[in-house]
Formats: C-alpha cells, sequence, structure tokens
C-alpha cells in the first residue's frame, strides 16, 4: 500500500505552484475516505430502491433520473448491477450541472462502493469516450476525487504494473486537464515511492499526445523543485537519495520536455555533470529527442570536464559538439569522430520544441566549426583523408582546397565530396574551378551526376555550354535529382532551359524534370495540346498556382477521381474549368480541396464560393475549405453548426486572404467578439484561441484589457499598428503575463515569443538576461521569421553602450577563419574595432555568410568601406554576387564601375531588392555593357523592376523570351502595358485558339486594345474582377454590357459589388439602363431613355496615361425644352 500516493497530484500541475492557501475549486475535494454509517451525507438523500437502479443498469429508465447523492447511498451490491458504461452516462448527466459542497464525498462513497475491477473496465470504457474531450474542471476534480481514494485501498497498488495499469486506465481521460489536481496536496510523498510513480508514467509515455506528455512533466518538475522543502531527491551523503542515475529515475523520457534552465534548477553545474555521466543516464538519453537548446547544453555538460572520452559520448549527441571538446583530438580520433558524425547526423534533425525550417543544404554555426576544428588536424587531404572526414570535409577552407589538395586527389574524392551537404557557394565554386581548370571532363550524365551535391558549384554559362542530353542523363538518376533543391535560382532556370531543349514534347519535360526544377517550367511549356503528360507525373511535382492552372482544365475533363490528384496540382483551380462539370462533381471536387488542404487565392475562393452556393448554402460546410468561409457568414453556417465552431475555423484560415482594413474583415471580428460573447474588451485565453488570427486585429484598448491571455496569438502575427505595438509593450512591461518579468526570460521564453521580438524597445530589451538573449542568437535565431535587420535589433542590445575609439585592433580580437565562420561575430567588435581588425583581412571567401550575420547598419558600413579599399577600382564581377544586404549602400559611382557582363549577375544583384533608384542604374549599367534583354535577364528584373524600363529598353525585348519570363504588369504605367502587349500577343499568337491562351495572355491584358478584348469575350475565360479593372480604360470604356458578361462569366455578380468604385462607375454611366438590367445584377446609374449623353474630356498632358471622361446627364422634358425656347426667342 501506498500511504502517500496522493501526492502524485502534485506532479500533475500545469506547471504552477501549488498555493499553501486553498486555491479555486479546493472546495470539490476531501481529503479521507467517507464512513456512511458515521456521516450524514446521506441523511438528506431520498431513498431509492433497487428496483429503480435496476431500471437505470437495464436502459428502461434514464441515468439522469436519478442525483449522484442516489447512486452514492446506494447498497454497494446494487451497484454491481450497472453496465459499464454507466459512468460516461452518469458523467454525462452531472457535468452541464453545478458542483455542491458534498458532490465530493459523494464521489468517495460511491466509487468506495465499486468493485476494483469492475470499475477498471468502466474507467477503460470512459477513457476510450473521453479521451481527447476536455471534462468539465468542476467535475474533474470530484471524479478524481473518489477514484485516488479508491486507488489507495486497492491491494497491491505499490507494485509497478497494478499502479501503471490506474494511472493509464484509470485516471489518462483526467490529466487532459492537470489543473484537477490542485486539490491533491503533497502528503511526505517520499522519494522512492514518487520514482515508482515516475517509472509507472514513463511506461506509458510513448502513447500519450505530446500536450499531455508536457503537463505531467511540468508536474514532475514542480514536485522536484518545491520550495518548502528544497527537497531534490538528491544527496550525496544519504544512502538511497544519492544515486547518479537521477535523470532516469525522476525524469525518463520526461526529460524532453526539459529546458536548460529546467535543469539548472534540478542542481548546480558540477551535480549535472555527475548526472550526465552516470550509465543508466547515457543509455537512456540515447534513445530520447532532447530540445536543441537542452541537447547542446547536455552535450557540453559531458564533455567541458576532464576524464570523458568522446568515444563514449551517445551518437546523437556527436551532432551537438561544440569546437572546444574536439580541439585535443588526435589525427586519428578526429577521423573516427568525423565518420560517426557523417552517419548520426542527418540534415533533417528533428528537436522538440523547434521546427526547424531552414534550407536543406543549410547548417547550424556550431557544425560548421566543428567540421572546421576537425579539417584543421590535417595539413593536406589525400582521397584516403577526404573520404574518412565525409560530412565533416564542409569544414574545408578555400585556402585549403586551392593549395593542400592536389588536383588529381580532388577528382578521386569528388564521389565522397559530392555527398557533403552544407557547401557554401565560394567552397563548391572553388572546387569546381579548380576541377575544371585541371582538365576535368563532363562528357555524359554520370561524369555531371558524379559531382552531386557539388554541382551548385557550376556557373550558368558551363552549364549551358554542356549538351542537353548530357543534362536529361543526369537527372533521370534519383541521387543526382536530389541535388537539384539548394541550387541558386539562377542555376535552376539554366537547368530547365537545358532539359527544355532536349525533349520533344511538354509531356516528357513533366517526366524527366526533377521536382525541385518543376516550379521554374515556364507556363508556356505546360500546354500539352494533344500528347497529355501521365497524372502520376503531374502528381509527383510541386507547381505554382499559375502552372497548375495550365493544365487544369484538361485534368477536370479527363481524371474521373478527384481525391487521386494532389495537393499542389488542385490548387491550379478555375473558374473556366470548373464551369465545365456537372454540380454533383463539383461539390466531390471542393470536398476534395478541404481533405488534401488546398491553399487558394482570392479570386480561386471568390469562384469557389459562388458555386458551391449556386443553389443555396450546403448544410455540410464543415466539408469545404476552412478559407471558403472566410466569404461567408456565420447565418449561412448556422445549418453546419454553432457561432463560436465558425469562428473557430476562421481563427484557423488564411485571414490575409482578406485585406486589413477591409469591411468584410472588420465585420468578422464584430461578429466573432459578438458570439464569443465577450464582455468589454477583456479576451480570455480560451477566446483567444477561437479567435486565432483575428486577434491580430484586435486593438490595443483590447491588448491591454486582456492582461497577457493574447500573447501567444499575437506572436503568430505578420505585422500590428502602433497602437498594438504600444499595448504589447506594456503588457510584457508589467510582467504579469504566463510568461512572467522580461528580467526571468529565457532562451526558450524567446523562443516562445519570436514574433513579437520586433515590438520589443530598449527598455524591454535591457531587462532581458544577456546570456538568455546570447544563447537564443545561437540556437533560435536562424530558425525564426526574423530578418537580418532585426536581429540586428537585439545583437546592439548585447553590445557596449559606450563605443572606445579603436586606435589598433585590441588584444585577442584579430580576425581569424575561426571568428569569420562565427555567426555571433557582431556581438564581439564595435563599428571602430570591426574597422580596425580588418585591415589586411580577405572576406571574398567569407563575405556570403557574413553578410547572413545580425550586423548594425554602422558594422554594414565598416564591411562596405573595407570592401572599397580593397577594391578601389571596382568589384570583381565574382563578388557582386555575394553583396547581399550591402546593396543598400551601393551609390550609382559604384555601379559605374561594375563589369556587369552576364544576365546571371544582373540576377545576383537584383535578387537582393535594391531600391527603384539603385535597381535603375543596375539595369542600365548592364544594358550600356552590350547585354541582351533575355529571359534571364527578364526573370531577374521581374515584377518588381520592369515597370522602371523605358521605351528604347522595352522595344530590345525579343517578343520569345516572354514565352519563358514571367512578369506582372499590373503597377506599371498604361505605354508599358501596350508596348509589352503587344509583344506578349506576338510570342502566344501560335495558342491563340488553345484553351490555355488567356492563362498565358492574361498577365499583360492592361495593354490590350478593345478590339482584342471583344474577341476574347467570345472564349468563356471568366476574367476575374480584379484583371477587369485593370484593363486600359479606353479599351473597358468601349465594351458593351453583353461583351461584359462575356468576359467576366462566373464573376458577372462582382460587378454590382464595385459599381460605386472607378473605372467601373464610369463605365456604367455610359450604359443604357436597360442594357445593364438585361445582366440581372443590380446595376443603376445608367443612362435612362430621354437622357441626352454628354461627355467631356478632362485635359491632361499628352504623357499622362488616358484621357479621363466625365459624363453629364441633362434631362430634357418636352415642356422644359419648349420654355427655354420661348425664352431664348423672347430675349
Amino acid at each position: 500500500m501506498l500511504p502517500s500516493l496522493p501526492g502524485l497530484g502534485i506532479l500533475l500541475l500545469l506547471g504552477c505552484w501549488v498555493p499553501a492557501a486553498p486555491s479555486a475549486g479546493t472546495y470539490l475535494c476531501s481529503s479521507s475516505p467517507v464512513n456512511e454509517s458515521e456521516s450524514a451525507v446521506c441523511a438528506p438523500v431520498k431513498r431509492m430502491s433497487q428496483e429503480m437502479l435496476l431500471e437505470v443498469a437495464h436502459g428502461q429508465a434514464s441515468p439522469c433520473s436519478l442525483t449522484f447523492g442516489q447512486y452514492a447511498c446506494a447498497q454497494s451490491a446494487w451497484l454491481q448491477a450497472l453496465p459499464d458504461d454507466f459512468l460516461v452516462s452518469l458523467y454525462t448527466c452531472l457535468s452541464p450541472k453545478p458542483a455542491s459542497a458534498v458532490d465530493p464525498e459523494y464521489s468517495v462513497l460511491f466509487f468506495s462502493k465499486y468493485d476494483a475491477k469492475k470499475l477498471i473496465a468502466a474507467l477503460t470504457m470512459f477513457s476510450q469516450r473521453f479521451s481527447h474531450v476536455p471534462l468539465s474542471l468542476e467535475w474533474n476534480m470530484i471524479f478524481i476525487n473518489g477514484l485516488w481514494e479508491k486507488m489507495l485501498e486497492v491491494p497491491d497498488v505499490d507494485s509497478p504494473p497494478v499502479l501503471s495499469q490506474w494511472i493509464h486506465e484509470g485516471l489518462q481521460p483526467f490529466l487532459v486537464e492537470p489543473k484537477v489536481f490542485a486539490c491533491l496536496r503533497a502528503k511526505n510523498l517520499s522519494c522512492e515511492t514518487f520514482q515508482m510513480i515516475v517509472a509507472a508514467l514513463n511506461g506509458i509515455y510513448a502513447n500519450l499526445p505530446v500536450e499531455e506528455q508536457r503537463n505531467l512533466y511540468a508536474g514532475i518538475k514542480h514536485y522536484l523543485i518545491q520550495d518548502e522543502s528544497n527537497q531534490k531527491c538528491y544527496s550525496a551523503a544519504v544512502p538511497g537519495l544519492n544515486s547518479t542515475a537521477w535523470f532516469g529515475n525522476y525524469l525518463g523520457s520526461f526529460l524532453e520536455h526539459a529546458t536548460v534552465g529546467d535543469l539548472q534548477l534540478f542542481g548546480d553545474e558540477a551535480t549535472l555533470q555527475r548526472f550526465t555521466r552516470d550509465p543508466v543516464n547515457i543509455q537512456m538519453i540515447s534513445n530520447l529527442t532532447l530540445l536543441r537548446e537542452t541537447a547542446l547544453y547536455y552535450t557540453s555538460l559531458l564533455t567541458s570536464g576532464p576524464g570523458f572520452p568522446l568515444s563514449s559520448l551517445p551518437d546523437r549527441l556527436v551532432c551537438y559538439l561544440s569546437p572546444s571538446a574536439v580541439s585535443n583530438l588526435s589525427r586519428d580520433d578526429a577521423l573516427s569522430l568525423a565518420q560517426r558524425i557523417t552517419k548520426s547526423c542527418p540534415l533533417n534533425l528533428t528537436h522538440r520544441g523547434i521546427t526547424r525550417e531552414r534550407a536543406p543544404s543549410s547548417l547550424t554555426t556550431e557544425e560548421l566549426q566543428v567540421a572546421s576544428a576537425l579539417v584543421r588536424k590535417f595539413e593536406h587531404f589525400p582521397p584516403e583523408i577526404l573520404r574518412g572526414l565525409g560530412q565533416a570535409a564542409v569544414g574545408l577552407s578555400i585556402s585549403s582546397i586551392e593549395n593542400s589538395i592536389r588536383d588529381e586527389d580532388l577528382e578521386a574524392s569528388i564521389p565522397a565530396l559530392g555527398k557533403v551537404r552544407g557547401w557554401s557557394a565560394e567552397q563548391s565554386s572553388a572546387i569546381i574551378n579548380k576541377l575544371l581548370r585541371s582538365g576535368y571532363q563532363i562528357p555524359d550524365g554520370q561524369s555531371l551526376a558524379k559531382l552531386g551535391s557539388l554541382v551548385a558549384g557550376l556557373n550558368s554559362s558551363t552549364l549551358r555550354s554542356l549538351s542537353s542530353e548530357v543534362i536529361l542523363e543526369a537527372v533521370k538518376l534519383p541521387e543526382f535529382a536530389e541535388q537539384m533543391l539548394p541550387l541558386p535560382s539562377a542555376l535552376k532556370m539554366a537547368f530547365v532551359e537545358k532539359l527544355s531543349s532536349s525533349v520533344h514534347h511538354p509531356a516528357d519535360l513533366v517526366k524527366y524534370i526533377p521536382d525541385a526544377l518543376a516550379s521554374y517550367i515556364p507556363k508556356s511549356l505546360l500546354v500539352f495540346g494533344e500528347e497529355k503528360p501521365n497524372i502520376q507525373d503531374l502528381n509527383s511535382k510541386t507547381w505554382t498556382r499559375e502552372q497548375a492552372a495550365m493544365f487544369f482544365s484538361d485534368i477536370m475533363k479527363t481524371e474521373p477521381d478527384f481525391s487521386s490528384l494532389s495537393q499542389s496540382v488542385l490548387q491550379g483551380f478555375t473558374c473556366a474549368a470548373a464551369n465545365e462539370v456537372e454540380e454533383e462533381r463539383f461539390q466531390e471536387l471542393a470536398k476534395v480541396m478541404k481533405k488534401k488542404n488546398v491553399k487558394l487565392g482570392e479570386d480561386q475562393l471568390n469562384c469557389l464560393v459562388k458555386m458551391v452556393t449556386l443553389h443555396g448554402i450546403p448544410k455540410d460546410l464543415d466539408s469545404y475549405p476552412k478559407d471558403l468561409l472566410l466569404f461567408l457568414s456565420p447565418s449561412d453556417y448556422a445549418a453546419t453548426g454553432s457561432c463560436r465552431q465558425f469562428f473557430a475555423n476562421i481563427g484557423e484560415a488564411n485571414l490575409d486572404l482578406l485585406q486589413r482594413e477591409s469591411s468584410q474583415r472588420k465585420q468578422l471580428l464584430l461578429e466573432a467578439l459578438a458570439c464569443l460573447r465577450i464582455p468589454g474588451t477583456q479576451v480570455t485565453e480560451e477566446d483567444a484561441e477561437v479567435l486565432g488570427r483575428l486577434v491580430c486585429d484586435l486593438s490595443g484598448e483590447y491588448i491591454t484589457s486582456s492582461g497577457g491571455n493574447l500573447l501567444k496569438q499575437l506572436s503568430k502575427c505578420d505585422s500590428f499598428l502602433p497602437e498594438q505595438e504600444e499595448a504589447i509593450r506594456s503588457i510584457i512591461s508589467s510582467g504579469n503575463t504566463m510568461f512572467g518579468p522580461p528580467a526571468a526570460w529565457s532562451a526558450f521564453t524567446l523562443n516562445e515569443l519570436n514574433g513579437l521580438i520586433p515590438v520589443l524597445d530598449h527598455s524591454i530589451l535591457q531587462q532581458i538576461p544577456k546570456n538568455a538573449l546570447t544563447v537564443w542568437l545561437k540556437n533560435f535565431a536562424r530558425d525564426s521569421a526574423l530578418s537580418r535587420e532585426e536581429l540586428a535589433t537585439v545583437v546592439e542590445e548585447l553590445r557596449p553602450t559606450r563605443h572606445k575609439r579603436a586606435d589598433g585592433c585590441p588584444a585577442g580580437k584579430q580576425i581569424t577563419e575561426i571568428v569569420l565562420e562565427d555567426d555571433l561575430m557582431p556581438l564581439n567588435y564595435t563599428p571602430g574595432e570591426l574597422r580596425a581588425c580588418l585591415k589586411n583581412v580577405s572576406l571574398e571567401n567569407h563575405l556570403s555568410q557574413m553578410l547572413t550575420y545580425a550586423f548594425s547598419v554602422e558594422q554594414l558600413a565598416v564591411l562596405k568601406e573595407h570592401l572599397d579599399e580593397t577594391y578601389p577600382d571596382g568589384y570583381p564581377e565574382s563578388l557582386l554576387y555575394k553583396l547581399g544586404s550591402l546593396i543598400s549602400f551601393v551609390t550609382p559611382e559604384d555601379v559605374s564601375k561594375w563589369n556587369i557582363y552576364s544576365a546571371d549577375t544582373l540576377a545576383a544583384l537584383l535578387v537582393n531588392e535594391p531600391s527603384d533608384d539603385q535597381a535603375s542604374v543596375i539595369i542600365k549599367r548592364y544594358i550600356d555593357l552590350g547585354n541582351p534583354l533575355n529571359v534571364t535577364a527578364l526573370n531577374a528584373i521581374g515584377t518588381r523592376y520592369v515597370c522602371l524600363l523605358n521605351e528604347t529598353e522595352l522595344k530590345m525585348i525579343d517578343s520569345n523570351s516572354l514565352k519563358l519570363a514571367s512578369l506582372n504588369l499590373s503597377a506599371c504605367s498604361e505605354r508599358t502595358k501596350e508596348i509589352l502587349y503587344a509583344k506578349a500577343k506576338s510570342a502566344f499568337s501560335d495558342q491563340q485558339r488553345s484553351p490555355a491562351y488567356y492563362q498565358l495572355i492574361e498577365p499583360y491584358l492592361g495593354g490590350a486594345p478593345a478590339a482584342d478584348l471583344k474577341a476574347l469575350s467570345k472564349d468563356n475565360v471568366n476574367m476575374n474582377i480584379s484583371t477587369f479593372m485593370k484593363l486600359r480604360r479606353d479599351s473597358l470604356m468601349s465594351l458593351t454590357p453583353l461583351e461584359v458578361e462575356g468576359l467576366l462569366g462566373m464573376h458577372l455578380g462582382d460587378l454590382s459589388k464595385w459599381q460605386t468604385t472607378s473605372p467601373i462607375r464610369e463605365w456604367v454611366q455610359r450604359q443604357k439602363q436597360s442594357e445593364l438590367d438585361k445582366l440581372h445584377v443590380g446595376l443603376t446609374g445608367g443612362t435612362q431613355e430621354g437622357y441626352i449623353n454628354l461627355v467631356t474630356p478632362k485635359f491632361q498632358s499628352p504623357s499622362s496615361a488616358s484621357l479621363g471622361t466625365v459624363a453629364m446627364t441633362f434631362h430634357l422634358l418636352p415642356a422644359l425644352l419648349t420654355s427655354f425656347l420661348m425664352m431664348w426667342v423672347f430675349s
């Protein structure tokens, strides 16, 4: 028997301290068994007969016909007749009712009369019904109160199998809300008993949802750090408490949820180091997946002290070694460790608590530094050393590549080096260039494929010099196809260009193209004609929405089973294609989109909602994409579910489909607040979860009134208004949140709130412990969505506030390769120190990597100065590829010195998003050097900068280049649109009779003349309203209502929504109302019979886009006309 067992409740608390004073709800608990004969608890209860209970047991009467007190006070023998599912029925009867003060005693009495085996069977059924359904907090506490007392009476409950059965089958549904255990006080629970309970919980750990694992861990942690006794179940001087297998004994698998801050609460560093080195703990840790921060700390504890051989380090932890841990290894040991790293550290390594979204080739700073430390053990690199280094070869410096590897050894090592991931652009280029200089030939696909990950070092011109057959042969090899994902965009486009010229039909291109390149196929190459691609080939590739739209119509006609289509293919949904299928088939398509979580654009959803609701609102709206609900109202959803359910779905939808200031989005928020019956401006955490992304639209007043309830949801928002930012800062500064005051934050806290870091001002940042900021920057920052500029703000807080003038480079701050590879480098140098220490340092081989670091504006200016001093006559073209964030410091004078001889270089410069003025200068320099505006150049210029081209430059564009380019002209002048439309029409003239023609020409329609639009109106194109409103003004005004109907098709009804907006307002005013009425969409404002419509022009400069018109109408009634003429005659 376990007399102290009720202490289990302490370990299930949700990370909160059990207060000494009774907390809310503890009146629902009783602390001892209830003696029915000595207690008055049953005195007021109306007695019942055995027959009444049997009627309930046999289903002849409702379980709700009797009270909880009547069941509790019934004879024990009678209760055994109740079926196993009775607890489910009883809970369903009781949970809607408020609990009374006597109900906890009823619970103890009721469960004490149950046979233990029968109770386990009943609880098992209860668990199956409620395992993932939140229970009423009050009745949770009441039920577990009685169950706990019953468990104490069970024979052998202190044996692991019995205890485990009760925890797993009896108590699990009550652990969903750990606060129910606030009523269970620590009753001198011994460490030995606690250890048994942890072992029982550990036995069911793998079967628990992650959230329940976290809840249980929070309770375990509370027990182990309770302040009252400072009892941590460890004392080196006390037998029975001196086991260093502490992690295994008292945390088990729950260690996966421990943060570094937690470990530091469990013991001082010396004690923790003893724990980490215990063989039991080492064996356990070999099978766990720790939080990244914790894994790094745990590994550091293991390896930082003397006497621990790295050969004893679990394989999982070799991925978290620090450079210092490998600094004293012999060459043989370094080679052995390198082989273990290659084997044990896959790129897609996962960590609890972090979504590690990074480029497939990306490595952490620690991984690169460890690799460099291992490589530095060797002076020369024959093939056997390069093969042995494996993944650690990524630590090779440029100088080692160029000077310490013989040409023949490099070529012999290509198979091994091609398997290494994480090469920088400088490294792969250095290796490839050295290979090519030494005479390496690529005569066939096998030779190209052998390069593996090194293929990123090829430049586009080298790739284009290879035969198309060589490239096609290489990409057919799966292991080489996998290397395409991390390639730069320019190289991907070059691969697509070569592959498209090597196949005879677009269907073959789809078949052979690697998935990583599929999204780079120009739309015009996805027009299949008679020879259609295999559905499996289309499904196996990742397409953009615009690409998938090219072949969606063909698929709709030929594919009988929509569920067999991939998410990527389904996102190509178009109104024109959907309009050709029967209603039943369309409903099926829409529901498949929901199952496959297909993300659609605003225009697509506008069409979808019209077609779904064509014959009324469906009663199963939950079967359709959630984003569809953004265009409906709670009343539309009434037949499907409650308004709360409606807004829970809205909270998970892509709210960005609606503009933040749109009336539609504002209305949704108002309706949500009304539905949730939120009093005033205070929102609970539970309601915030329902609101989801709508929380981002709450005003500062709501944020302030709600305390910290909104912070988790707010951290997911993309941007804030000034008043919201001020409110967030006020709440955080107060410290009255679940995260505590900033002074108590850890790196893990910062990771949870990383979306709010840009909002924090100096007064808050300076309160956060410097160590927490440093650890966050080192371990979490690269996985956050924060920009380099936002990270630089944090770095500023960690640097000294006063910058001493540096007369020279301070001692110990010399910039070495190790320093250049450290992403925390900005922390260690003031701008003055950086300037002094960069003298005689070459940055070219490290610049790309360094410009990902969080340098401040002042530090970046120093880097730019250093480059200007190094290259006074202009940067070499190889350096232009690496300018990154330095582009903002570039002047027209700088650009005038550059030799931009290739479209690839132009692309590398423009991808850094220079200002429009800078981009214009860069593009002009490229053109002035005699370079063509070919496909690569046009794709580099892209949508952002195409409008900067002048008329002369636009006329330089070859029409055929537009076939392979991807442009959006919506922001351009009408003259630009006219020129490019004419070129696009010529480019796509061979597709003019194809259904795909509209998809190809649509981006250019803003420059189309009226005659072409009139022709399109006969082709059932279903033009969306946004495209319609961007048509050339004079062309739009020339269209008749009938022609507009032909153009808009399914979208015709949108005219009425926008009829008060220019240019639709002016178009309506020019039409006869009788003609508008024939459209049946509620348009008003046209001219009536008997009106004369006089048009006077607005005089504008000849360079303006187009002449505006103002319609002035005069109602000329006959009587008024007669009166006017008579007055004129007699005058």
